[in-house]
Formats: structure tokens, C-alpha cells, sequence
């Protein structure tokens, strides 16, 4: 979801003008990104490293001067942590690599957008799917969820990578009817017990203030329909699988006059299943005295048997927002 767009890139100069729009025009082309490191998740006590149930390892302040740069609402990594995949909420990929050093991210290296390719060839967003606002990548295959059009698209990831067409993944009808501004913006991926293989999405909210939102489970033993529990005005902005089957789900709240917090539950596995209303314990929350933004994307990986959380925030292309990523180990 947008949650602003005061501070749209506008009047970029005149003399800039051709090679921006020659660039905008190219479907793939590179990216070079300046990464500031951030030492400490909270600026006002900057040797506390445990919040909740997570640990900081570090993060990065992103910036690029490609006009394309910004508005990542999904990401995924690879199994090892080295690649980064990003969806914008324009329409467009970003991949990069990760360069870590002690343990902690310092850069990104090699960055790369193209445009996400519909079924004809020609960019997604031609065709009005536009807001593409959560990604997973399981088994080679990369799922997009489209919020506005409340739309699942695949790919075959493993085989083409960005070069990828989008293929329809069938919803139900309670989908297509969520809120406009509201709709899917989690997917992942079941990795073990009953629902294994199944594809999971939850939308932002699909009710009034508080009130529990939709979620499906697409394909796999036992497919339908269930609700997530919300409160204290958070709205869903993603989920990402532990190897258990517990879900974590990423959520943030929005205010004009207080700015932005975020949130992350842990979801049993053994309660996802059609019918139910999940609920879970929080393993973090935060507000504007940490170092977050508009937390939008969640990933999980593991490197020597650690459990890692990366995030990334959407600044909706706006100048008072920043780019974010961030990594925590579960604890």
C-alpha cells in the first residue's frame, strides 16, 4: 500500500530529461547503489543489539539515482543470503548481491531492474498490473502478488530468471472482492507438514479497523480460506515460512502525526488450515525511535544454522522515506 506520495521524484531537470527517459524506457538495465551502513537499531542506545525475540545484525540506508529505484514491497533471498530479489510496486525487479563482512551487510554489488514481463512479453504494468506488492520464491518458481487487481502471477524463475512471462494463479472469488488499496500484500511458500507446497496470501486488511483480515491456502492437501487476527491498527504487509512451517508475518501502522511502526508475529504451522483464526506472539515491535521506515518485505534464510530476517522498506518514491534493509537473527 502507498502510503504517500508528497516528495514524487519531479523536476528532475531539463538537461537530464533524454537519458532519464531513454532509461525508463529500457525493460532491463543496471543499477548502481550507494549503501549507508546503520551501526545500531536504536540510535539512543546504540550497544543494545537484542530486541524481542531478535537480534540486530545490521543494516543498510539504500540510494540510488535511477528513477526506477524505489518502492520495494517484496523481497526474497537466496538459500545461502547472497542474492537479493525485490519487486517495486511499479512494476519492476531489483537484483543484486549482498556483500556481508563480519556478519553484517555492508553493500549491495551488481544491481540490475528490469521490468516484470506479462504474458505477452511486454511489461506488467502496461496492461494496468501495476502494483505488485509482495514476492516469494520457492522451488524455482517466483510468485507476484497484485494488490490493486487482488491477482497471484508466477514465473519461471529458476529457468529465466527476469527474462520470465507472468502465468495466472487462480483465486478465489472472496479475493477479487477485497478493498481496492487493501489486497494481497503477503505470499510465501509452506515449506514442511500437511500444507506443504502450498502457497499462502493474506491481504493488508479486508475489513474495518481491527478487524481480522482474509488469507488463502492455494493448492497444496487442504486449500480454502482463513482470517488473521489484527489489533492496535497494524495492517499485514507480508509472511515469510520458518523450516517448521510457522509463519512470520510482517506488520506496520501508519498515522500522519506519529509516522510509522512496525511489527513481527510468529504464527504456528499446525494452526494454518482453512476456517481458522490465527493469531501469535509478537517477536519485535517498533516505532520512529528505531531505525525503520514503511517495512514492507520480509525474507527468511539460514547461514550455519542461524535463522536470518532480512527487511526492506518501500519510500514510495518519496524524499521524507528512505530505502531500508535490514537483518535480524532469530534468537
Amino acid at each position: 500500500m502507498r502510503l504517500s506520495r508528497r516528495g514524487l521524484l519531479a523536476g528532475l531537470g531539463s538537461l537530464a530529461l533524454p537519458r532519464a527517459a531513454l532509461a525508463i524506457e529500457q525493460n532491463r538495465f543496471p543499477v548502481e547503489i550507494s549503501a549507508r551502513r546503520i551501526a545500531a537499531f536504536e540510535p539512543r542506545n546504540p550497544d543494545r543489539r537484542r530486541f524481542g525475540a531478535l537480534q540486530f545484525r545490521g543494516g543498510l540506508v539504500l540510494s540510488c539515482g535511477h528513477p526506477r529505484f524505489g518502492g520495494f514491497s517484496g523481497l526474497s533471498r537466496s538459500a545461502d543470503g547472497r542474492d537479493l530479489v525485490s519487486v517495486s510496486d511499479r512494476g519492476y525487479w531489483l537484483t543484486a548481491k549482498i556483500v556481508s563482512q563480519d556478519g553484517r551487510p555492508i553493500a549491495l554489488d551488481g544491481g540490475e531492474m528490469a521490468a516484470i514481463l506479462g504474458a505477452s512479453g511486454r511489461p506488467l504494468a502496461r496492461s494496468g498490473l501495476y502494483d505488485t506488492e509482495s514476492l516469494c520464491i520457492a522451488d524455482g518458481i517466483a510468485y507476484v502478488g497484485i494488490e490493486r487487481r487482488h491477482e497471484i502471477v508466477r514465473f519461471d524463475w529458476a529457468r529465466q530468471g527476469t527474462e520470465a512471462r507472468a502465468r495466472s494463479v487462480p483465486v478465489p472469488a472472496e479475493i477479487k472482492r477485497l478493498p481496492r488499496n487493501r489486497g494481497l500484500e503477503a505470499l510465501g511458500v509452506v515449506p514442511s507438514g500437511p500444507l506443504k507446497g502450498a502457497l499462502v496470501a493474506i491481504a493488508e486488511r479486508s475489513g474495518r479497523q481491527d478487524e481480522p483480515t482474509l488469507g488463502v491456502i492455494l493448492g497444496g492437501s487442504q486449500p480454502g480460506l482463513f482470517k488473521l487476527a489484527r489489533r492496535d491498527g497494524y495492517d499485514i504487509t507480508d509472511l515469510a515460512f520458518l523450516p517448521s512451517g510457522d509463519m512470520l508475518v510482517l506488520e506496520r501502522w501508519y498515522q500522519p502525526l506519529r509516522g510509522v511502526g512496525m511489527r513481527i508475529r510468529r504464527i504456528a504451522g499446525r494452526d494454518l488450515k482453512p476456517g481458522a483464526l490465527l493469531d501469535g506472539p509478537p517477536l519485535i515491535e517498533a516505532d520512529l525511535g528505531f531505525e525503520i521506515d514503511n517495512m514492507e518485505g520480509l525474507s527468511i534464510h539460514h547461514e550455519d544454522g542461524r535463522t536470518i530476517l532480512t527487511l526492506i522498506s518501500d519510500d514510495n518514491f518519496s524524499f521524507l522515506q528512505r530505502t531500508l534493509l535490514l537483518e535480524f537473527e532469530l534468537a
